[in-house]
């Protein structure tokens, strides 16, 4: 087993293994979730998302562009992923959120098992669906996307293959023998690699109170041309009808950032209408806009209150919906004013299969 080294005397965080003809990629901080890093599974997670508290303590010491060069590199490996030649497998087997579901969800094959965790829960850190998540979130069944990018809810397997995030569900008792099947298969031919996933996969049932079950709900209320629209429409489902799912969407979206809730709402809808190129050149813009901190502090602030300090209580500036403007939003979507720096430029590709060059 080959390793890629932390450069920093640390443990090895990124392990590769070559079998037959398959190399396989290992992401190895089981401690942080394998929060994906500079240099960057094994444990419970493959991997919770990217290590935004280290961006925030380089923020905190003045060096917001440091974090820009690390989304400059986790998104460029995002489109390199999205629009790879040969088809990537990914294992799902644990939790898949932010980062962790970029370096996985664009790939061609998705496997999800019982232990799947997924979710994008960048509104309640002051942040917003990155890692393409315009992208593929908007193309998920009716508005199910904006309901998954605004509340930052969780998935289980059964719920991510039934919106589509997941192309296969297989028991995690069965992934050894996937594995090895994989591994002896000398093809990159889509169909019989889908075909080998498909001989250890199971429909898994849907749990009775899934999200996925609210879909017509769902397509009511993250409809609306605003966030207070959204809420607004939730609230009134909820004099309707008591539902603990309501109750926990409500609260979800009043506990986030309301400058995250309105600019990632935009982008999950400009998302349905750009590739995933241009989406994730927009959503660079943003996220140096949210690093540089020039219309909000959200983002340092909401990784102090749930990752550093954890008192769980962000303040919010601003503090309510109707507080952020048409203009402040606007200014997230405009190129950064700052000497030096530059919109993401992505590689150019080339003898692409159809499935990529339908994402660009």
């Amino acid at each position: 087993m080959a390793s890629i080294s932390s450069g920093n005397g640390q443990e090895d965080q990124v392990l590769v293994e070559e079998k037959l003809f398959v190399r396989t990629l290992i992401l190895n901080r089981p401690k942080q979730l394998n929060a994906l890093s500079y240099s960057m599974g094994k444990g419970r997670a493959l991997c919770a998302g990217g290590d935004v508290a280290a961006v925030v303590r380089d923020i905190n010491n003045g060096n917001w562009k440091s974090g820009a060069i690390f989304f400059r590199k986790e998104f460029t490996l995002n489109y390199l992923m999205a629009t790879y030649s040969r088809p990537q497998v990914s294992i799902l087997n644990g939790i898949v959120m932010g980062g962790g579901a970029g370096c996985s969800i664009h790939g061609c094959f998705r496997v999800a098992t019982e232990n799947s965790v997924f979710a994008m829960p960048e509104t309640a850190l002051g942040l917003f669906p990155d890692i393409g998540a315009s992208y593929f979130l908007s193309r998920l069944p009716g508005h199910f996307g904006e309901y998954l990018g605004l509340t930052g809810a969780r998935l289980d397997g059964a719920e991510m293959l039934a919106c589509g995030l997941a192309t296969h569900f297989v028991p995690s008792a069965k992934l050894p023998s996937l594995e090895t099947a994989l591994y002896t298969v000398d093809s990159t031919d889509q169909a019989i690699i889908s075909a080998i996933i498909h001989e250890f996969s199971e429909l898994p049932m849907l749990k009775e109170q899934s999200a996925y079950h609210r879909l017509n709900v769902i397509n009511r209320c993250f409809s609306r041309r605003t966030v207070e629209d959204i809420l607004s429409a939730l609230e009134q489902e909820a004099t309707n009808k008591v539902d603990d799912w309501i109750l926990a969407s409500i609260q979800s979206l009043k506990k986030a950032s309301p400058t995250s809730l309105k600019i990632s709402l935009r982008s999950i809808r400009e998302g349905r209408l750009q590739g995933v190129g241009q989406c994730l050149v927009r959503e660079y813009r943003m996220v140096c806009h949210v690093m540089r901190g020039k219309v909000s502090k959200d983002f340092v602030e909401g990784c102090r209150a749930l990752l550093l300090d954890k008192d769980k209580n962000p303040k919010w500036e601003p503090p309510r919906l109707e507080l952020v403007s048409d203009k402040m939003v606007d200014s997230y979507f405009s190129k950064v004013d700052d000497e030096g720096w530059e919109d993401l430029k992505l590689p150019p590709r080339s003898n692409l299969p159809a499935s990529a060059i339908a994402k660009l």
